[in-house]
């Protein structure tokens, strides 16, 4: 066994080849880069037999559900042929088992699929998937006639990993990223082969890779290893172990800096000798699949045993991500730009795609796709040019070597200058267009005294175009009259990219962020004016003290400016995406109506009747299946009440404004009067009762009305944090029932699992669409219309979600067979027939089981159904 250089040469850590900590016999375990290629990992069929049986071999439950086999099989079916499944089934239709079970099916009988991917934009969805694999390995170990148990892997972002940021070792002012990366440089740069006389050290045989990759030498990485361990006998001894997750690293808490004779300069740079441990392992992980229960690994696994192997663990979970059979992460690793490059070895034709809470899709991809740049980073990117530029100006000398540092990027200090320029002016015309608005709608008024006496207490967007005419901003128009034309908007990445590498290396004292930021303005010139909406973006953040006095501008004293470019229509990136990719499934328990579902995702684009893969040279159709099927609740009908309380519809117009009405009815009119009994009806019941009003503004007028007419506590929830909504939760979870009022647009109305006995009702008020008089939602609606019509519009861009977050807080109550609850939805609009119905994007089973009543006979109905449910 070669030696262990990861650990500065103590033995028995594993080896330069893979560095397994305790493998198992005969299994492929995590490498360095390109092992197991010509093991299980490198896509060979798993298995025999057919996949639309050989499945039950897989699934981890002694029987599926009726609806669990009919998933199942659909999803193996349309994956064969390379297509996606579009899968709604609420609470209990067992969609995690299936898709798990479809996917693994796949990758252990077919040839075309190597892995599975699953992403959820919900934490507690991710260890659903964690458990449901664990279980089904634990069924597959245990058989011995079944397929081997597949290795699993979960992701999670590299500050809940680094150790050094876990446990606030790096300097106030710098955050956990920009830090690691710094040092992962430093590491880099310290251990490059070339920096040693001879030849640099071939690559393990095990390797299987052209020696010219291998551009470290893992003997100098081992080095610094050994220096940086706390048993070296350096002055770095007094300094207290690094410990994080429980677990004591070998390294103290200091970052080491090179030792001497390993730089060139006068500095003895930073550097991380975690990174420094991985080169040394041949970008080997000592940590394997056997770290996990039933060889699926989680953070609580790899985290600490690579901690105290003094391993990086970012660099682990990269490593075994790219062995793993089913890999377990969130949307950003598969649709942000950003954050695909970590997973991009495991994203291809035979990829098996599983995209949970799918009904957020769309949403969650439009906030991702967009850039958003703000007016101090634009300072920031100007400052980084006049810091190069004043660098240059300091002497001939000077001046060459910053020349030199350029040339690379055939960048010339002319373009740095103008770079400077064009953000000065940005800068400019930036303030100006902000204070032009405020004094439009202010009348000046907020220049005279504190801005926050004058203007409202929240973000703000100013539209740079009519959102319903797709022509050019005024921003790209003022910056053609100034003479900064296309040229100099494409540029300015290439610009910002060289001079932050001559930043970097003439070794100036400064983070630099004109790359991104040139990025982010390539991307403003050249996108279509169809699809993305531009925007100047006041984000509500009042300062005081000397941050207020800071500010280059009195607006800033209440607003962060930022610019911002805001994707409309998201089905074209999740198209392109869908089709890099094998197959999947899409699933949640509210995508009805599904066919709107598949046009807005991209899904219906890869639609066609030629089940063959690829593109049709005809018509242009990639040729791809995609079918889609709604199941139903499948706990008994008798444990639940679910109705539609035909009452006036809930909008701003017939409401009213709640402003100062008394909480006992003073001044409402009588839609508003009609909803206090409904909201009265239903919180007397007993148990938790969750009450979803359209906003939180709403959700303050009930809650206060509450609180004067049942006898029980109610808590209003409010746009807070994290922190104080998970306060609120366990608060309304705790002793006797209790009444919370949120927002059906809010953080508790889904993704939170109101099991057991911690939910007996929930009550929807009104139809929660969003702000219609929102730019980015005219300019969503433009879009829609370019693309599905106008007469779909609305109902695509605005509707669908609307009901679909109702679906969702409905969802929370009945979660198990014995529950026993009520679920209402308050507003004639949910029942057929009615102007404006939104009956029909009810699934289908929804629509045949809610039962229409007008409110006056609500309390008789509730009384009577608990009163069946006690006997």
């Amino acid at each position: 066994m070669p030696e262990d250089r990861g650990a500065g040469g103590e033995s028995g850590s594993g080896s330069a080849s893979g560095g397994t900590a305790s493998g198992s016999a005969g299994r492929d375990e995590p490498a360095a880069d390109g092992a197991g290629e010509d093991g299980p990992d490198a896509g060979a069929a798993f298995g025999s037999g057919d996949p639309e049986t050989a499945w039950r071999d897989v699934f981890g439950f002694d029987q599926p559900y009726e609806s669990q086999t009919d998933a199942i099989e659909r999803a193996i079916e349309v994956g064969q042929l390379g297509g996606y499944f579009a899968m709604e089934g609420p609470c209990g239709t067992g969609k995690t088992m299936a898709a798990l079970t479809a996917g693994a099916t796949l990758a252990r009988t077919t040839s075309k699929y190597d892995r599975v991917m699953v992403v959820t934009p919900v934490k507690q969805q991710r260890i659903q998937f964690v458990e449901d694999l664990r279980t089904m390995n634990a069924g597959l170990a245990a058989d011995p006639d079944a397929p081997e148990p597949l290795d699993g892997v979960a992701l999670v972002g590299k500050r809940d990993l680094c150790p050094y940021g876990r446990e606030g070792a790096f300097p106030d002012d710098a955050s956990t990223h920009d830090r690691c990366e710094d040092l992962r440089e430093s590491t880099a740069n310290l251990v490059e082969a070339d920096r040693r006389s001879g030849d640099a050290p071939a690559a393990d045989a095990s390797l299987e890779s052209d020696p010219d990759d291998i551009w470290w030498d893992p003997d100098l990485a081992s080095d610094l290893v050994r220096e940086a361990r706390m048993d070296a006998d350096t002055y770095r001894t007094f300094d207290s172990a690094l410990e994080t997750a429980g677990a004591e690293s070998p390294y103290p808490r200091s970052q080491p800096s090179a030792p001497e004779g390993m730089t060139s300069g006068d500095d003895d740079p930073l550097y991380c000798p975690f990174e420094a441990d991985w080169f040394a392992r041949n970008k080997g992980s000592p940590v394997d699949f056997s770290a996990g229960e039933n060889r699926v690994v989680t953070a609580d696994d790899y985290l600490p045993a690579s901690v105290e192997r003094g391993t990086c663990p970012h660099r682990v979970m990269g490593v075994m991500l790219e062995h793993a059979d089913v890999i377990i992460g969130n949307y950003n690793h598969v649709f942000d730009p950003g954050s695909r490059p970590l997973v991009a070895a495991a994203l291809d034709s035979s990829t098996f795609l599983v995209v949970d809470e799918a009904h957020r899709l769309e949403e969650r991809v439009r906030d991702l796709l967009s850039d958003r740049v703000g007016r101090s980073t634009i300072k920031r990117a100007r400052n980084d040019c006049n810091h190069l530029l004043s660098r240059a100006r300091e002497s001939e000398d000077r001046k060459r070597q910053v020349r030199d540092r350029l040339a690379s990027h055939d960048v010339p200090l002319s373009a740095i200058d103008r770079a400077r320029e064009f953000y000065d002016d940005l800068l400019d015309w930036l303030d100006e267009r902000v204070e032009a608005y405020l004094d439009e709608e202010f009348e000046r008024d907020w220049r005279v005294g504190d801005p926050a006496d004058s203007v409202p207490a929240r973000d703000v967007e100013i539209p740079l175009r009519d959102p319903d005419e797709p022509e050019p901003d005024e921003l790209t128009r003022w910056a053609e009259r100034q003479g900064y034309d296309g040229d100099t908007w494409r540029t300015l990445a290439t610009v910002g990219a060289a001079v932050e590498d001559a930043i970097d290396g003439l070794g100036l004292t400064r983070s630099p962020v004109c790359a991104a930021v040139g990025a982010v303005m390539n991307h403003w010139w050249e996108r279509d004016h169809d699809r993305y909406l531009r925007e100047i973006e006041l984000e509500h953040s009042p300062k005081t003290g000397q941050a207020a006095d800071a500010v280059d501008e009195d607006y800033q004293r209440v607003y962060t400016p930022g610019l911002v470019l805001f994707d409309c229509m998201p089905a074209e990136s999740l198209r392109e995406i869908f089709d890099s990719l094998g197959g999947g499934v899409l699933m949640s328990a509210t995508l009805s109506p599904l066919d709107v579902f598949t046009e807005v995702s991209g899904l219906e684009s890869l639609r066609a009747g030629d089940p063959d893969p690829g593109p049709t040279p005809d018509d242009g159709d990639h040729g791809r299946p995609v079918e889609a099927e709604s199941y139903p609740l499948r706990f008994p009908a008798e444990n639940r009440a679910s109705w539609a309380v035909d009452a006036q519809p809930f909008t701003a117009r017939n409401r009213g404004d709640p402003g100062d009405m008394d909480p006992l009815g003073d001044g409402w009119n009588q839609t508003r009067g009609e909803y206090a009994h409904v909201l009265r009806s239903v919180a007397r019941s007993p148990g938790n009762v969750l009450v979803a009003m359209p906003n939180y503004r709403e959700a303050e007028w009930a809650g206060a009305y509450l609180e004067e007419t049942v006898d029980k506590p109610v808590l209003v929830d409010e746009s807070s944090s994290n922190e104080a909504t998970e306060e609120l939760k366990a608060d309304f979870f705790s002793g006797d029932g209790k009444v919370l009022v949120t927002s059906t647009r809010g953080t508790l109305t889904e993704g939170v699992d109101y099991d057991g006995e911690k939910l007996a009702a929930a009550l929807v008020i009104g139809v929660p669409l969003v702000n219609v008089g929102s730019p980015r939602v005219q300019a969503v609606r433009r879009a829609y219309a370019d693309e599905f019509g106008e007469d779909n519009a609305f109902e695509y861009a605005l509707t669908v979600p609307a009901v679909r977050r109702a679906r969702q807080a409905i969802g929370r109550v009945i979660r198990g067979t014995d529950e026993v609850g009520v679920r209402v939805f308050a507003d004639r609009r949910y029942t057929a027939g009615t102007r404006h119905s939104v009956h029909e994007y009810l699934s289908p089973a929804e629509r045949e089981e809610f039962v229409r009543m007008t409110a006056e006979f609500l309390d008789g109905q509730l009384e009577r159904f608990w009163a069946d449910r006690s006997q």
